[in-house]
């Protein structure tokens, strides 16, 4: 891919109704992307069907929802939930006997783990466990889920599965100073691909991130088929990142979080949905905005690019609406400090020679470097002590607006989606959120 596709214009189609079934493949835990699209389906009046990762027990065996947990979630999706447990990944998984791959990460330490290795033919059965496990659980949802989908029925599959980062001690100070670390504190996230460790995250990546959608659209094709057989139609949507385009010098520009170490999942999940595009099925990747949400604040300074997006709020004719927006952030900050000059302070920012060197869209996901990292994390912690109050920022506030936008984005795009790989760029973000509120 040479360059982003983004969504340009605000989508007018809608071919869900009442009686539709919306899939949310993955479990909807607090609040986070996936609640705009069950918010749409639900406005739509579809059915709404979920699945769960399930829970481990006292031996770490995964297990079904007790009916306790199975209420909760069914209270808190607004629907259905088939329980049968769809934990991707295989960190805990393993052949009879053998150690899972999170119990071989034990063995690493802060001194040795750069140099420490793993077996690799072990680590492969582990995956291949994981994997048919997987595969089995989706077939079994896939079955209970056919008798609940009448024909002519249309079926809108959203996937959500996300992450993979085995629960080793031993990463979360290494994450600590790749993600977080500057001067002396500084790690190159480089020295982490390059070991054993960071191969395995990378794989675990693969398999939680982009191949459970896979899974997904192979798992489902005789559902597909039937319902298209019947005079419905079926669609796929999956969350990607890949950067976005934001107000830079006034005029939309790329730029990107570095490093997004997930980037390499998040590309392999984007081939799956061009590969199932060129068999004619409308399966398609938003590449969402930067957001703060529980996952994503170990990554400090993937928030900055979401204060531009105010700039784009006006830019795309808000109004009075975004004139209000500008108001309720301006209360956020402390006294004396201005919006204006905080808006300053990114765009230096984002002008900076170092920034520039990052925006290179052939090269991602890129890296990170010392004065990447002194750079990003200094602007960060400089623009939360510009606030009030730690706990109500004002990429906070933004956060929620871009959840409120893409929800409707994504819903209404996926009824004639114009391509496998779509970015949700801030002026296509600002343009929904002022037609919902002018």
């Amino acid at each position: 891919m040479n360059s982003p596709t983004p969504l340009d214009q605000l989508p007018q189609t809608n071919i869900f109704r009442k009686g539709d079934v919306f899939v949310l493949f993955g479990e909807l835990f607090g609040r986070g992307y996936a609640n705009g699209l069950v918010n749409e389906a639900r406005k739509a009046g579809m059915e709404i069907v979920g699945i769960t990762v399930g829970r481990r027990d006292e031996n770490n065996a995964l297990r079904p929802l007790n009916d306790e947990e199975l209420a909760v979630a069914e209270a808190n999706l607004g629907g259905r939930i088939i329980n049968v447990p769809l934990m991707a990944g295989f960190d805990l998984d393993a052949p009879p006997g053998g150690p899972t791959p999170t119990e071989m990460l034990g063995k690493l330490t802060l001194k040795s783990w750069m140099d420490d290795t793993l077996d690799w033919a072990h680590i492969e059965q582990c995956r291949e466990v994981g994997i048919k496990r997987f595969k089995a659980a989706v077939a079994e949802v896939m079955a209970r889920l056919d008798d609940m989908i009448a024909d002519g029925r249309n079926v809108f599959f959203a996937h959500t599965m996300a992450g993979g980062i085995p629960k080793a001690k031993v990463f979360l100070a290494i994450a600590n100073r790749i993600y977080k670390g500057r001067g002396e504190r500084f790690m190159s996230s480089q020295v982490l691909l390059d070991s054993d460790l960071g191969k395995l995250i990378l794989q675990n990546f693969d398999e939680v991130s982009a191949n459970s959608f896979q899974h997904l659209i192979e798992g489902s094709a005789a559902i597909r088929a039937r319902i298209e057989k019947s005079g419905g139609q079926v669609r796929y949507s999956a969350y990607g990142y890949h950067g976005t385009e934001i107000l830079i010098d006034g005029r939309y520009q790329w730029q990107t979080y570095t490093n997004y170490t997930q980037g390499y999942a998040k590309m392999r999940l984007e081939r799956i949905a061009q590969a199932a595009w060129a068999e004619g099925i409308k399966a398609t990747v938003y590449n969402c905005p930067e957001i703060r949400t529980n996952s994503s604040d170990i990554f400090v300074g993937v928030e900055l690019p979401l204060i531009a997006l105010l700039r784009a709020l006006k830019k795309e004719n808000g109004g009075a609406w975004a004139d209000e927006q500008w108001q309720a952030c301006g209360a956020l900050l402390q006294d004396g400090i201005s919006l204006e000059s905080l808006l300053q302070r990114i765009e230096d920012f984002n002008e900076s020679e170092v920034m520039r060197g990052f925006r290179d869209f052939d090269a991602w996901p890129m890296p990170n470097s010392q004065a990447l990292a002194d750079l990003m994390i200094g602007a960060s912690d400089e623009i939360v002590h510009m606030h009030k109050d730690r706990k109500a920022l004002i990429t906070d506030l933004l956060s929620t607006l871009v959840l409120e936008a893409t929800g409707p984005l994504m819903f209404h795009e996926s009824s004639a989606p114009g391509g496998p790989v779509l970015w949700l760029n801030h002026n296509i973000i600002a343009r929904q959120l002022n037609q919902i509120h002018g």
